[in-house]
């Protein structure tokens, strides 16, 4: 057997709207890693220098120098150019980032090359290089949290398309015909809107019988509150997980029937409960034609660093999206 290569690190940045996780990442592996707040209702080059002091003194926690690294790579929730890395919207967070050239700053501040990437399909990457999608060239991932994200791998290569939002934005695609009007996306009854942690207080409220439930007791209504308490037998959470369950086994089916992958992945703080991963495989395989046979679907394995390890082979691979399929 060949010994494994010892690659120059990476510095990584997870960009979420609640925190910003920071790492000097190496062949699958954090040397040094720390999170900060995001802020991301303040502009993000308010951010930036901070970003930059957090990797060097991560640096100097490794071992490396910055100089030494080999590259940058950045997971951000939006959509951005494949070619040019500018971000091309926001989702009411980080407004100024459309206006932010990440890789001249990366090249003024540090002489390295950056590579960024929506959240979600730098998460399926990195399960794909080191968590659960591995030695599987087609692949599906949805995350389940405050919204519903999607990416998409198919033979080998991340999906992106011409302007970046291949398969991205599976959670807003349309589930309900009837349904409300997207705060996010403006569009009518997508997945995201029927049955999201940002969504649920909202359907929780309007239902009959809220205000006698258990849940109008607790302190916040999310799912983790919705699936205990339905266990007890509660009619309104009963209700509410079933729906969600139906909505997010629709949601995972429509992307199989999309990019006909191997195995789906299914990440995110709701999939901790064996209950989800179970219901949506029993709906893709009820549901979702595939004459070839059953899908796989399965827990992401690398919970909240998916994007960070992502991010090692995005820092490493930064051959423009325009070249690939």
């Amino acid at each position: 057997m060949f010994p494994k290569i010892a690659l120059d690190p990476i510095l990584a940045a997870d960009t979420g709207g609640t925190i910003i996780k920071l790492g000097v990442v190496q062949n699958g592996t954090v040397l040094a890693g720390k999170s900060i707040p995001a802020q991301s209702d303040r502009p993000l080059a308010e951010r930036l220098p901070v970003i930059a002091g957090v990797w060097r003194e991560l640096c100097r926690e490794a071992g490396v120098a910055p100089r030494d690294c080999a590259g940058i790579g950045i997971s951000f929730p939006s959509i951005m150019n494949p070619v040019t890395g500018r971000i091309l919207t926001h989702f009411g967070k980080y407004v100024d980032a459309m206006e932010i050239d990440f890789k001249r700053w990366a090249k003024d501040l540090f002489g390295l090359p950056l590579t960024i990437e929506n959240d979600a399909r730098a998460a399926l990457i990195g399960e794909w290089q080191y968590g659960a999608g591995r030695n599987c060239d087609n692949l599906v991932m949805i995350t389940l949290g405050t919204g519903l994200g999607s990416a998409a791998l198919i033979n080998g290569h991340p999906l992106r398309g011409k302007h970046g939002q291949a398969a991205i934005l599976g959670g807003h695609s349309t589930l309900n015909h009837a349904g409300a009007i997207c705060r996010v996306c403006g569009n009518i009854g997508c997945a995201e809107n029927e049955a999201s942690t940002a969504s649920l207080p909202l359907h929780a409220k309007s239902m009959t019988g809220f205000e006698q439930s258990l849940l109008a007791r607790e302190a916040t209504i999310d799912y983790m509150a919705v699936f205990r308490l339905a266990a007890l037998g509660d009619r309104v959470c009963r209700q509410l997980r079933d729906q969600s369950l139906g909505v997010w086994g629709a949601f995972a089916a429509n992307l199989v029937l999309a990019y006909d992958p191997e195995r789906v992945l299914i990440g995110g703080g709701i999939s901790a409960s064996d209950e989800v991963i179970g219901a949506i495989r029993e709906y893709i395989h009820q549901h979702a034609l595939t004459p070839w046979g059953k899908v796989a679907v399965e827990r992401a394995g690398l919970g909240d660093d998916a994007a960070l390890l992502g991010c090692e082979w995005l820092g490493r691979n930064t051959t423009p999206a325009a070249t690939l399929p």
